[in-house]
């Protein structure tokens, strides 16, 4: 199984060393011919989600991106690669891919210093840790979004189709469970 990673910026290659763990091929995605590869999956890696928006934009990768995710690929969003996938962001600023159906909230919970470490149910996974560095949370779903985990009354994990996304770094803790799941449920 191919999975294409965002490279851009990010904590991209944290997500390789788990996903090739489990046996998985990673590619990175640096530029827009790397999306002309033929991948089962993709993960839009945590990281800064203006910083990742404008580069995918002046890199032209923008338009593949969304035809790859629309067309049903499995995607794996966590932190800014959340923001990236939501169709609104709270404040009013401009959706970058913009295909998940859920308002999210950026820098929620602050910034550095409100980094914090829980462990929660996530629905079909179970409990696993959940490392936030300056999280969003998704203040509202939209559509057939589901709610798959949520912490201290915020949503913090969402499916829509081919769509998981996170609030969290599950590339940060030992568990491997959410990246089972993707490369299982999802691929």
């Amino acid at each position: 199984m191919k999975i294409a990673v965002l490279a851009v910026q990010g904590a991209f290659i944290e997500h390789e060393k788990v996903l090739e763990s489990l046996g998985a091929e990673c590619i990175e995605l640096r530029k827009k011919e790397d999306l002309e590869q033929d991948f089962d999956g993709l993960v839009l890696p945590g990281g800064e989600s203006t910083v990742q928006g404008k580069l995918i934009k002046e890199l032209g990768m923008e338009e593949e991106l969304k035809k790859r995710i629309q067309s049903g690929i499995p995607v794996l969003a966590t932190c800014a690669g959340m923001i990236l996938l939501a169709d609104e962001i709270e404040g009013g600023e401009s959706a970058h891919l913009g295909l998940l159906p859920a308002v999210v909230k950026r820098n929620a919970y602050g910034r550095q210093l409100g980094s914090f470490y829980t462990e929660a149910e996530v629905e079909g996974i179970g409990t696993v840790p959940m490392t936030f560095i300056r999280a969003p949370y998704i203040e509202k779903v939209k559509g057939d979004t589901e709610v798959l985990a949520q912490v201290d009354g915020n949503i913090v994990a969402v499916k829509n189709k081919n769509m998981l996304a996170l609030s969290f770094h599950p590339e940060l803790d030992e568990d491997k469970s959410i990246h089972e799941y993707f490369l299982k449920e999802l691929c």
